[in-house]
């Protein structure tokens, strides 16, 4: 999926459209008509993406102005130049953890520090290296982390408007995951263009790329480069070029499906068989993602912050005008659509940064529907924008329009200040945007109503089958709000009625009933399609979700927790042929072969999570628990040392460390432990029975 330097290559391509290598327009070419259904040369597997620097070559122009926009700063190396932060004052607490966390340059390196302390004194210490800055710094900037490959995102945001360092979002509240939330392709194909994944893993990659380049808005652009390097043109004036995506000649829904790709952040559901690399301009997104989001009544002025799509959607100004446009007889010749209608780009030029852009382009595209046949009013009851408006109105009827006065009153017309005001996002802290939903000023009163939950909505498909929709109530509740009634939905749309319904649907029934921690039920499923076919004919497919591991890794979690271990291991070694770079696949498999006694296999798997993510604290903790079983005391401890300095609070490796201590005879130290082990995690009860039982 990276770019490739692009190799001139003899192109032989079975589409619908047949080009020829003369500058003549063949007739078939003659049509202007934006139609969703025509196949894009560069929509073929054939085509290859060929890096902003090719495209730069012939579009100096927009290469210069691209490179300083949001999208084209949006993800790079960790440097100093691209940080936006101030390094003053980076000290963040966060009083649920107890931890410290500290930004700083170790010469070009940028650290973080997490630490704690007992009074003054630091008790804990633990620094690791910024690898990637993610955020143009308009708005945040996020810091990553990647580990043998594995991304990860890590416990500090600068968020740039306050100058203020705190957690990242959905870190806050007592949900910091600290160095461990892992940079799946959902997110980093958004954040940034498209990386070269690791087919079975959820966050390791080859490499990446830095910063949205031009081919995620036009599609891979080889084909395109190919047919200008045999000489052959076309006049974009007058007809389309279909060997690279324009977005400004697709309909009015394919152009809106370019930007909701990414600022239509949701419940991003993937249809079967696809995955977020399938995706290209001129596509149809809902056959290949839905995304959902929930709805709620008397709640209109709350928003996620990449809901631009949504939000727009909703506006009088995009529906009244969309419907227009799709009336007129003459949009069908129209070679750029777009301008009958509302869409992104009425206000925005993708290839200008929205701080070089001035706030009169707003304004006209407000007063080239509300305005009157000069532009020069709109139609607004604000007394002091009308009072403006009359002013200009009486200097240009005078003649003494001076060109500054003008501009000067002008620029204190904001169209965007009232009917787009800027406010907080419900899940980005300390920063503010501007509300997309175009509308009168909502009223003190309407913003008090209770706000009452309606259901899940796909904003991007209209009716989305019983499967998607289910799917999209599991991963709501799996990734955004524990609220039971989502499980309750998914349940009511799931057939499970027959051995065809659950063959059908057992991705889905198994993940509901695995957050449920409902086991019986999930082997009931298991036996009622049969074990064998699940893992010989129904569960045998490797993809870049990972959708059959983890339905497997979910049935051996079952059988493993119901005593039922071999059957266990069956599912846990299926799910690892499938994801081979998922260390928590390895480290489950190997405790499963520890439990049945194969220590040698129980420590390949062991040492193969390790070797991937040194890191994981999880098989530090086993691994140390298999070589103490094995009598060897001194690796378990060197073990428990490294994962302890990791993590100080992880729960099963001071459970571990408080019984090699206890073996020891070490009575003090694993009565301190434990007492910590409490103080953490009051609830373990074998840490309650154990301390009571030393002297």
């Amino acid at each position: 999926m990276k770019p490739k330097k692009y190799i001139i290559v003899i192109l032989v391509l079975a589409v619908t459209i047949i080009y020829n290598c003369s500058g003549d327009q063949p007739k078939d070419r003659e049509t202007t008509t934006p139609n969703d259904t025509l196949v894009y040369l560069n929509h073929a597997d054939t085509a290859k993406f060929v890096g902003m620097k090719t495209c730069m070559l012939c579009h100096q122009d927009k290469y210069n102005t691209f490179v300083n926009t949001g999208m084209g700063k949006s993800f790079e190396h960790a440097h100093k130049q691209k940080s936006a932060a101030n390094f003053q004052h980076a000290l963040i607490y966060d009083k649920f953890s107890d931890f410290y966390y500290k930004a700083f340059w170790a010469g070009d390196s940028m650290k973080i520090m997490e630490f704690r302390l007992d009074k003054k004194d630091t008790v804990y210490k633990r620094i690791e290296t910024v690898n990637y800055i993610i955020g143009s710094g308009q708005h945040t900037n996020s810091h990553m982390q990647s580990v043998n490959g594995y991304f990860n995102q890590m416990p500090m945001t600068y968020y740039t408007q306050l100058g203020k360092w705190d957690l990242p979002p959905g870190f806050e509240d007592g949900h910091n995951t600290r160095f461990t939330r892992k940079i799946g392709l959902e997110c980093m194909s958004c954040h940034n263009s498209y990386p070269d994944f690791v087919e079975g893993s959820e966050n390791k990659y080859n490499s990446v790329p830095e910063g949205i380049t031009c081919e995620r808005c036009h599609g891979p652009g080889s084909i395109h480069v190919a047919q200008r390097q045999t000489g052959e043109k076309i006049d974009t004036s007058k007809y389309i070029d279909y060997s690279i995506v324009n977005p400004s000649k697709l309909s009015i829904d394919a152009q809106f499906d370019v930007c909701q790709r990414c600022h239509l952040q949701g419940n991003a559901v993937v249809k079967e068989g696809k995955s977020f690399y399938d995706f290209k301009p001129g596509m149809k997104l809902s056959d290949y993602i839905s995304v959902f989001l929930p709805k709620y009544k008397n709640a209109d002025d709350e928003f996620i912050m990449a809901s631009h799509a949504d939000r727009l959607k909703q506006s009088a100004c995009f529906i009244k005008s969309k419907a227009k446009a799709e009336n007129d007889k003459h949009i069908l010749q129209n070679l750029k659509p777009y301008k009958n209608a509302m869409t992104c780009v009425t206000c925005h030029n993708p290839h200008v940064s929205v701080k070089e852009t001035n706030k009169n382009v707003y304004n006209d595209a407000c007063n080239s529907c509300h305005g009157n046949n000069k532009k020069t009013e709109l139609l607004c009851s604000e007394k002091t924008v009308r009072a403006k408006i009359e002013t200009i109105k009486g200097l240009q009827k005078e003649g003494k329009a001076d060109a500054s006065k003008l501009a000067e009153l002008q620029s204190k017309i904001n169209c965007v200040g009232c009917h787009m005001p800027r406010s907080g996002s419900i899940d980005i802290p300390h920063v503010t945007v501007h509300d997309h939903y175009i509308r009168k000023p909502i009223s003190k009163k309407e913003k008090e109503k209770i706000k009452e939950f309606v259901g899940l909505f796909s904003i991007n498909e209209k009716n989305p089958d019983a499967l998607t929709k289910a799917r999209a109530y599991i991963n709501q509740y799996e990734k955004f709000e524990w609220k039971n009634y989502y499980l309750d939905s998914a349940r009511l749309l799931l057939k499970d009625k027959s051995i065809d319904d659950v063959s059908k649907n057992i991705e889905a029934l198994v993940q509901l009933y695995f957050l449920e921690n409902n086991y019986p039920k999930i082997i009931s499923y298991a036996n009622l399609v049969g074990t064998d076919v699940l893992l010989k004919q129904r569960l045998t497919k490797k993809s870049w979700g990972n959708e059959n591991a983890w339905t497997c890794y979910r049935i051996g979690d079952a059988f493993m927790n119901t005593g039922q271990v071999k059957s266990a291991l069956s599912f846990f070694t299926k799910a690892n042929e499938l994801a081979p770079f998922n260390p928590d696949f390895k480290d489950k498999l190997a405790s499963c072969y520890a439990q049945i006694g194969d220590a040698v296999s129980a420590e390949k798997y062991y040492k193969e999570a390790l070797s991937e993510n040194p890191k994981f604290t999880n098989a530090l903790a086993n691994y140390g628990f298999l070589c103490i079983s094995t009598g060897r005391i001194k690796e378990a401890e060197e073990l428990y040392k490294k994962g302890l300095a990791i993590d100080p609070d992880h729960e099963m490796l001071m459970m571990n460390q408080a019984g090699l201590y206890n073996y020891k005879g070490d009575l003090k130290n694993a009565k301190t432990l434990l007492q910590k082990v409490l103080k953490k995690h009051p609830d373990n009860k074998q840490a309650q029975m154990v301390l009571r039982q030393l002297p």
